[in-house]
């Protein structure tokens, strides 16, 4: 898996070294190259924004920088071409599970008011919001797509079974987890978990995921019937 990236601010990208991504990009496990818009601007202030046509607060990025940015990192069309924006489809897991698919995505993230619209229309093929807030600019949108998606590239995470038994895996949200010690500041683990008995654990697990889905998520449920 690839990841090209088209931004005004790469430094923010760093973080990618970090933590679980830093080790498996230290791997070779998936790739990630940034691009800073503004080398693509045509004039010597590197301007990449100017004032809406009709008026109104803010700026909007100018379509020639962002268009030779896309084509100098895809020249030949090969990635899945993804413009982060409040009024894309938004992120859900199946989603995240079918970008995975893909062997190359590029990341446009754009900033102040936006991107012109004429060259999302030729140049990029989905728009994809994180959630319904605005943000100052599409990379924190950027990292969240990456992360996502890059935990189901093999040998990113420790454990193949973490993507599986988790949030959002089976349209519920995870049941709650415990670890060491036993018992801390007076409160015990659930007997359950400790008695040994896998079948007893797994069915507190799906009532817990349950219990907590119908109460913060019911969203995720509604017209579904439940499977045990």
């Amino acid at each position: 898996m690839k990841f090209d990236v088209l931004t005004l601010f790469p430094e923010i990208f760093s973080v990618l070294d970090s933590g679980i991504l830093g080790k498996a990009l230290s791997e070779n496990k998936f790739g990630v190259t940034v691009t800073n818009i503004r080398d693509f601007a045509t004039d010597k202030h590197k301007k990449c924004d100017d004032s809406p046509f009709g008026g109104g607060a803010g700026m909007v990025m100018l379509p020639e920088p962002v268009y030779l940015a896309i084509n100098a990192a895809d020249p030949e069309r090969q990635a899945k071409r993804i413009y982060v924006s409040p009024k894309g489809v938004p992120l859900t897991q199946r989603l995240v599970k079918k970008l995975a698919e893909e062997e190359r995505i590029l990341i446009l993230c754009g900033s102040y008011e936006g991107v012109d619209q004429r060259v999302l229309d030729a140049e990029i093929d989905m728009e994809i919001s994180v959630g319904d807030y605005v943000l100052t600019s599409g990379e924190l949108p950027a990292l969240i797509i990456i992360n996502a998606v890059s935990r189901y590239i093999d040998g990113v995470l420790g454990s193949p079974e973490s993507v599986t038994e988790e949030s959002f895996s089976d349209g519920l949200l995870e049941y709650p987890h415990y670890t060491r010690p036993q018992s801390w500041h007076g409160v015990s683990v659930p007997e359950v978990l400790v008695s040994g008995n896998h079948k007893l654990i797994t069915n507190w697990r799906k009532t817990k995921a349950e219990e907590l889905t119908k109460a913060r998520r019911p969203d995720l449920t509604d017209g579904k019937k439940t499977k045990r």
